[in-house]
């Protein structure tokens, strides 16, 4: 397959994926591949002088994959046939110009670039040497520009001829019988056609972003010899753990501002770059948050955080198999679901990303962003995924009117959340304030296994608890002791945006009387005023709701904890009516 070093194992250098792509090679089964994934990065080469080095994917194929082939071609819509080697380059031409003989074409002058007539051409050549027994590889780059994801009806005719013709390579006797590779390779598996990708004759491979031991490996060939602390503040075993989900070229362009402009590493810095990449690679598709609180900065809540932390403490100590799939975070708005999560991950010191909107229009857009999304997420474990009102977010299985994207993006989501060999890597959390509209295939367990459900304050201590919390966060400095002492009877079920609310209104207040500072008669005489938003039928429904989803008794205040299911279960009923009746 390639030139090795080491004899035993001819395989043992070469990266998983090239390994994976070898062993299919050699059973002599399939000969069609299509590699996808981070097909743009840098891939391990060996130099001439046996040191090891890194090239782009194509000189990895040309040279270390199939350096033992006597011809290697490429070929894609912008640069059309090419050669690895010049002598197959002169090989190409004494073939075309035979071609040229015999059909009475004159493509030794200048070949075409389309595909319609260069797969012509590159069929009739692989077959000629083929049948003198050469070995033989080609590799077509972009191969979404060829056989792009759609309709067949959708389909113009040279696409239509291009997707028969590599589907026909895919399961010829020829092919597979004969020393021959045949590479396509696509960023996104999602872009190319399914009758392609989805055949049994062609073999999909995922080209990752590298490990951390593969990003440790590549840091210190960067080096080359020098020490990382001449230029980092971040160890070296650090450094490669924290930029998980940075791809080789990534680090490379990091190392380089370091090594050339004098741009020291810091902790800082190294979390705003990796910010700022990540963001950049998914097109905002993702959110990259980067929490400033631990759990200890959360008010009120109590048996939720006890929980929390001790899935925290287990993953500290490496637990992994002990973690919940994921969470169910319900309760009415604004009892603080999404400061929680935040707060939990950086408990944990592990990136916290939110889902942002990765739906298009455009047919096969949308599975593509996805397949995007899960390629980075498996990159960046352990990682905690926060979707925000998720019941409307992730829709469900039963989705119409757009062609079954939404019914095939929802199934690729539970697949990809349902995967135990992500337990404790990725930790999924579900916000909601209506769990009841969210799919039970969502819920069940082995997706989102624990169901925590949030409430407003329930007693004068956690009111006083959260209102000083809150202080604090809004930088109000009140020589108040506590809410609960100036807090009308009317007032007593204020959520932590009202309280929020009620504390911006004082600073407000105090400024339009020409005053920095709050007074504690600034807070009485805006609680006084204070009419938060009324939605009683609301509130009581995402309430009940909560208390029905929640898997822990523990969790739910005195006031709901003995509740009959049953008639929880037909209140909830009388309020969806009530409320869709107004």
């Amino acid at each position: 397959m390639a030139r090795r070093i080491k004899k035993d194992d001819p395989l043992a250098d070469l990266p998983a994926w090239a390994r994976t792509l070898a062993q299919r090679y050699y059973t002599k089964t399939v000969s069609t591949f299509l590699l996808y994934g981070a097909v743009r990065d840098l891939q391990p080469v060996t130099q001439e002088d046996g040191s090891r080095g890194y090239a782009n994917l194509r000189t990895f194929l040309s040279d270390e994959l199939f350096g033992g082939r006597e011809h290697v071609l490429f070929y894609d819509r912008s640069s059309g046939i090419r050669s690895a080697t010049p002598e197959t380059q002169k090989d190409l031409q004494r073939a075309m110009q035979a071609y040229d003989t015999l059909y009475g074409s004159d493509f030794a002058k200048g070949m075409p670039r389309d595909p319609g007539r260069a797969l012509q051409i590159l069929e009739n050549y692989l077959r000629t040497r083929l049948a003198e027994g050469k070995s033989m590889a080609l590799v077509i780059d972009f191969a979404e520009t060829l056989v792009p994801a759609g309709e067949m009806a959708h389909l113009s005719a040279e696409d239509r001829f291009v997707l028969a013709t590599l589907t026909k390579w895919a399961h010829d006797p020829q092919m597979l019988g004969g020393d021959c590779s045949v590479v396509l390779v696509a960023e996104n598996l999602a872009d190319v056609s399914p009758r392609l990708a989805r055949n049994p004759y062609v073999a999909n491979i995922e080209i990752s972003l590298p490990t951390e031991a593969e990003r440790l490996d590549f840091v210190k060939t960067k080096l080359e010899g020098k020490k990382l602390s001449a230029i980092s503040d971040v160890p070296l075993q650090v450094l490669a753990k924290t930029t998980a989900g940075l791809s080789r070229i990534n680090l490379d362009r990091l190392l380089t501002e370091a090594l050339e402009q004098g741009v020291r590493i810091t902790p800082d810095l190294l979390k705003e770059k990796k910010k700022e990449i990540i963001q950049a690679e998914c097109h905002g598709l993702l959110e990259f948050i980067e929490p400033a609180h631990t759990l200890g900065s959360v008010a009120g809540h109590g048996k939720a955080k006890q929980m929390l932390k001790q899935a925290s403490e287990a993953l500290r100590k490496g637990r992994s198999e002990v973690m919940p799939m994921g969470y169910l975070v319900s309760g009415p708005v604004g009892t603080g679901k999404t400061f929680l999560v935040t707060c939990f991950a950086g408990d944990i010191g592990v990136p916290c990303v939110k889902f942002l909107n990765f739906r298009s229009q455009w047919q096969g857009v949308t599975e593509a962003n996805l397949e995007k999304i899960f390629s980075l997420l498996k990159a960046l474990w352990p990682v905690a995924v926060m979707i925000d009102e998720a019941d409307a977010f992730l829709g469900n299985r039963d989705a119409s009117g757009d062609s079954g994207t939404s019914s095939r993006v929802f199934a690729s989501i539970a697949s990809f959340m349902g995967n135990t060999e992500f337990r404790g890597k990725i930790i999924w959390f579900l916000l909601t304030c209506r769990p009841d509209l969210l799919p039970i295939d969502l819920k069940r367990q082995g997706r989102a296994e624990e169901h925590l459900a949030l409430f407003y304050p329930q007693t004068d201590a956690e009111r006083d608890e959260l209102f000083q919390v809150l202080a604090r966060k809004t930088k109000v400095e009140v020589d108040l002791p506590g809410l609960s002492k100036v807090l009308p009877d009317s007032a007593r079920d204020l959520s932590g945006a009202d309280i929020e609310a009620v504390l911006v209104r004082s600073k407000f207040r105090a400024l339009a009387e020409g005053r920095d500072a709050v007074l504690p008669g600034d807070v009485t005489r805006v609680l006084e005023d204070f009419v938060p938003p009324s939605y009683p039928l609301e509130i009581e429904l995402q309430n009940l709701v909560a208390v029905q989803e929640c898997t822990s008794r523990d969790l739910l205040p005195e006031r709901f904890r003995n509740l009959d299911r049953d008639a929880v279960t037909r209140r909830i009923k009388e309020l969806k009516a009530l409320i869709e009746e107004r």
